[in-house]
């Protein structure tokens, strides 16, 4: 145990600064769209970006695998809120025309009322609470350290799967 102390890489100053900061952003951030989500447009954040991403897709339809890829979550979770979301007609599953290993989501034209809807609240309140401050320089450093980090936690998952 003495050993695993000595040889850590422990933070810099800096590096723990950034990290808490980091850390607080994905702490509260979500709780905070959320809360806006469910007292403006009864769906949580999840809800809301499951059927924004089918909004957007071609005939408005996805993949099951595709759209759990765009919304960063495992196909058991995203199932469990789909089957939520089918039961409020915004969302259909049906199989895939082209294999029947792949399930298809279709965003209802129900789901289409209830995202429209939903759009402008959530898109203040996320320009309020991340964009507002920002120059153009820090959106760019904002996407490049971002993606940066959810490419390193992404690959480090695929790691523990193999």
């Amino acid at each position: 145990m003495a050993d695993d102390v000595s040889m850590t890489r422990w933070l810099t100053e800096d590096e723990r600064t950034a990290w808490l900061k980091l850390a607080g952003v994905a702490l509260k951030l979500a709780p905070t769209l959320d809360s806006q989500m469910q007292r403006d447009s009864d769906m949580t954040h999840f809800d809301y970006l499951c059927i924004a991403m089918l909004s957007e897709a071609e005939g408005r339809c996805l993949r099951m695998s595709e759209l759990a890829a765009m919304v960063n979550a495992s196909l058991s979770r995203l199932s469990h809120v789909v089957s939520r979301l089918e039961k409020r007609g915004w969302v259909e599953r049906s199989p895939s025309p082209d294999s029947g290993r792949v399930t298809l989501c279709r965003l209802t034209d129900l789901g289409w009322t209830a995202v429209v809807a939903a759009a402008p609240g959530h898109v203040e309140t996320v320009r309020d609470l991340v964009f507002e401050d920002l120059a153009p320089a820090d959106v760019a450093a904002l996407d490049r350290v971002a993606g940066a980090i959810l490419s390193r936690i992404e690959a480090s998952s695929l790691k523990s799967i193999c």
